[in-house]
């Protein structure tokens, strides 16, 4: 098989029906454009909405859930323990929240070769006083430096640095609440904790998560200060944050960390089920649309090829007749598809990223996240090698059909008629 000829042959009859061949590869253009602009947008937002809560959430969380005791008195008495016993209005058991020898638990967890690294945390409930309106939110004593390296959090800080909460009675306090309250970076803010104790702290920075629940209640300060809010010891801890290398083992590494140190623990993905179905389903409709869009595409090719075997039966006769075998005008008509899918697909590739590269630079503002400037891309080159290699299976199905036909055509039959 002189497979230059074939070659010679296709790019002829592309050139004989030029004008149809190009409006071919403009469908499989514009069907890959679409396809690769859709899919980075769409894998853009997916990483901005996943920065904006994983980035905030730890891999795991180590804490002291309040929940009743699992071994009631009656089921371990031995005059009860094989009975079934029926127990009502079962109070919590009050195990505190601290988490107990928490030091010793962070020593250990950094030592893991698995944890990128540890970030202990403090979390209590409060009373904002303003004036004689008491407002309910939450102070989140944090170490600066484990809470900056984990959750960047000074991505978030529109207002003051998070350096400034190393100063001593200092607060950073999120955005919704200052508004509430008037309040700016420089004025002071009185607190009181849930065991009634009073405090007065400077706030040195307004905070921005994006999020209003979290907005409106949330209030930042050093693992210290916090301590002394609540009136607890150094060694008062309610929440240990991880970060793991490997993300997708936390379900499992969670389990393990619980069984070990005898804590309750979450994961993120437990933590933000709802959150990752909608990414997952907003990835199923981008990957849907754009694989119709080449779906579409194919088929125009299929009729213009279908079109192109009915016009030119006589020359399909004369190549016959000359010595062309049926596989040599398969080969034709396939190598005629795969040159319309590989122009199309290549033209595609350039246009989804001048299309994606627009979007990129489009202006996008508003007040919910403030460190976001323009509309988010991913520009992942798999979406490219995705595009191309469908394109192009797209096209070859699409003229294989046509192919055969055309190599199942008798040239004895053809020229009788004329």
């Amino acid at each position: 098989m002189n497979f230059k000829l074939i070659l010679d042959i296709a790019f002829h009859l592309l050139r004989a029906r030029l004008k149809q061949s190009v409006v071919a590869s403009v469908g499989v253009t514009f069907g890959i454009a679409m396809f690769i602009s859709l899919l980075s947008f769409m894998n853009g937002l997916n990483d901005l909405l996943d920065g904006l809560m994983l980035n905030r959430t730890p891999h795991i969380r180590l804490y002291n859930e309040i929940k009743p005791s699992q071994n009631q008195p009656v089921s371990i008495y031995s005059r009860f323990r094989k009975n079934e016993n029926f127990i009502s209005s079962i109070k919590p058991k009050d195990r505190g929240k601290s988490i107990y020898n928490s030091k010793a638990i962070i020593k250990v967890l950094k030592e893991d070769p698995r944890v990128i690294d540890v970030a202990p945390k403090i979390t209590s409930p409060v009373f904002f006083n303003s004036g004689t309106i008491e407002i309910s939110g939450i102070v989140n004593g944090i170490e600066i430096s484990s809470e900056e390296k984990l959750f960047t959090f000074s991505d978030y800080i529109i207002d003051g640095k998070i350096s400034d909460l190393e100063q001593n009675n200092s607060i950073i306090i999120g955005k919704g609440l200052a508004d509430k309250m008037l309040k700016v970076r420089g004025d002071v803010i009185k607190i009181t904790t849930a065991k009634g104790n009073l405090a007065t702290l400077k706030i040195v920075g307004i905070s921005q998560v994006g999020i209003s629940e979290i907005d409106d209640v949330s209030s930042y300060t050093s693992l210290n200060t916090a301590q002394k809010l609540i009136g607890e010891s150094t060694n008062y801890i309610t929440d240990i944050q991880i970060k793991l290398y490997d993300m997708a083992s936390a379900p499992i590494v969670a389990k393990e960390m619980s069984r070990t140190f005898g804590v309750d623990t979450i994961d993120y993905q437990t933590a933000n089920s709802q959150f990752e179905t909608g990414s997952n389903v907003r990835l199923i409709i981008s990957y849907s649309v754009g694989i119709v869009l080449l779906i579409v595409a194919g088929f125009g090719i299929y009729n213009i090829l279908n079109m192109m075997i009915y016009e030119k039966m006589d020359s399909i006769a004369i190549l016959k007749a000359t010595g062309f075998s049926g596989t040599d005008v398969k080969w034709i008509f396939v190598s005629l598809s795969m040159v319309i899918g590989l122009v199309g697909g290549i033209f595609g590739l350039l246009f989804g990223f001048i299309f994606t590269s627009i979007i990129d630079i489009i202006p996008f503002r508003t007040a919910a996240l403030p460190t976001i400037k323009t509309y988010p891309i991913n520009y992942d080159p798999m979406f490219y090698f995705i595009g191309i290699s469908f394109a192009l299976f797209t096209t070859l199905v699409a003229g294989l059909f046509p192919a055969i036909k055309a190599s199942k055509i008798d040239p004895v039959e053809i020229i009788r008629g004329k």
